[in-house]
């Protein structure tokens, strides 16, 4: 699968603002990090840890916003990796990528730990 052009566009404007020495993960965490900073993808993520897949419709009803806000919304998710997205005939399905979210969370504590060990 090929990037499309807006993660190639989001991680051109990370390079751009990251300092020279920031390595590819600091930059990976980045945008999945970034990915996390609205609620409702949150809430996204949270209703696909409920159930093994869904549609993007069924996502809409239980978010009550419009099925194209959920959708940008789920394409920002599919991009940073934290979801996948398999196509079915009509219906593409959505599956929350929990070994990706377990990273995000351990590259986090990490951080975390990192920061606060000198206290």
């Amino acid at each position: 699968m090929t990037e499309s052009p807006l993660v190639t566009d989001r991680r051109r404007a990370a390079d751009e603002h990251a300092p020279a020495n920031c390595t590819p993960v600091s930059r990976a965490v980045a945008v999945q990090l970034a990915a996390l900073s609205h609620p409702a993808r949150i809430d996204i993520l949270k209703h696909l840890s409920a159930s093994r897949s869904c549609c993007c419709r069924e996502v809409v009803e239980h978010l009550d916003l419009a099925q194209s806000t959920v959708s940008q919304h789920l394409k920002i998710l599919v991009e940073a990796g934290l979801i996948r997205f398999e196509p079915d005939r009509q219906r593409s399905r959505y599956e929350l990528d929990r070994a990706a979210l377990a990273d995000v969370s351990a590259s986090l504590a990490a951080l975390v730990d990192s920061c606060c060990s000198g206290r």
